[in-house]
């Protein structure tokens, strides 16, 4: 007696491609599960601190600017000049998005700018523009520096977070196609790999720049008492798409050569999963009479197989 290991005899049987090539249907349909995931949160990334009315937008930002005591108290009168501050159009906090910033006074946003293609938060431009004409505050030659780097970055950044939200919806779309063969795996590789690529730099530029920017401010507390806080659930958001993708790349990467596709099994390159051969269960073994049935239990004597 043998095991039934054979194909049917209508190879192009529905039911039996399916279960052969079960393996990289649940990798390919992963793959996409993950890249809408990925682009979920890449349009929260995309939307946050983009309205001051909607209830979420608010909390997401990328940095958190405080400015309710500007004047360190080591400044004589400080208290007298951060009120004149406030008369003077100074908001308690700005909050940066990726199309434009947040204001606000005490924990509550009230105002959010005109949303701008390759947007970068210029604190010395909005700061100045707010308070009264004439009226300015100067900021640490530390903090100034940086804003070079900060806009470079920043219009990168911009532009590498929404082409990954754009690929990733294809992506998500096309990952079923590499069921039907792992010649369709190659360009989708590259298309995924774009994707994951565009997706990770970005969201490295945003943590390496605004860590920077933190830093750079958090190092001029001695001349100006700015509070510099980082938005948590931004950078939970980026990190969990780039996460994603890059899992997603990964699984069409292995698919190019792993996992026997619906081409593979039609031209008997590869045959797949093996229960789709012997669906009468593992270890069916196929008689002289050509019916099926299970192997004899074997016993053991003496420390000897019988």
């Amino acid at each position: 007696m043998a095991i039934d290991n054979t194909a049917p005899s209508d190879i192009s049987n529905t039911k039996f491609l399916v279960q052969a090539t079960r393996t990289r249907r649940i990798f390919a349909f992963l793959s996409s599960f993950l890249f809408l995931l990925a682009l979920i949160f890449l349009i929260l990334v995309e939307i946050g601190s983009l309205s001051a009315r909607r209830p979420v937008l608010p909390s997401v930002y990328f940095i958190k600017l405080n400015l309710t005591n500007v004047i360190p108290r080591s400044v004589p009168n400080s208290i007298l000049i951060n009120s004149i501050a406030r008369t003077l159009g100074l908001h308690d906090f700005y909050q940066v998005g990726l199309w434009n910033y947040c204001d606000g006074y005490g924990k509550e946003v009230t105002s959010c700018s005109k949303p701008q293609k390759m947007f970068w938060f210029n604190p010395v431009e909005i700061i100045v523009s707010e308070l009264l004409a004439g009226a300015t505050i100067a900021l640490p030659v530390n903090i100034t520096n940086a804003l070079t780097l900060v806009r470079v970055a920043s219009h990168w950044m911009f532009a590498l977070f929404l082409t990954g939200a754009c690929l990733a919806l294809p992506s998500a779309l096309l990952a079923p196609l590499s069921i039907s063969s792992r010649w369709v795996s190659l360009p989708l590789t590259i298309l995924t790999f774009l994707t994951a690529f565009t997706t990770t730099v970005a969201t490295v530029i945003a943590t390496a720049m605004f860590l920077m920017f933190r830093k750079a401010i958090q190092s001029a507390a001695d001349s100006v008492n700015i509070q510099a806080e980082i938005g948590i659930k931004m950078f939970v958001f980026m990190w969990i798409a780039s996460g994603a993708a890059i899992l997603a790349w990964l699984i069409h990467f292995a698919q190019c050569c792993c996992c026997a596709s619906t081409r593979d099994v039609r031209t008997g390159r590869r045959k797949g999963r093996r229960k789709a051969y012997n669906p009468f269960g593992r270890g069916t073994q196929v008689g002289a009479t050509g019916a099926e049935e299970k192997p004899r239990a074997r016993r053991r004597w003496m420390g000897r197989t019988v």
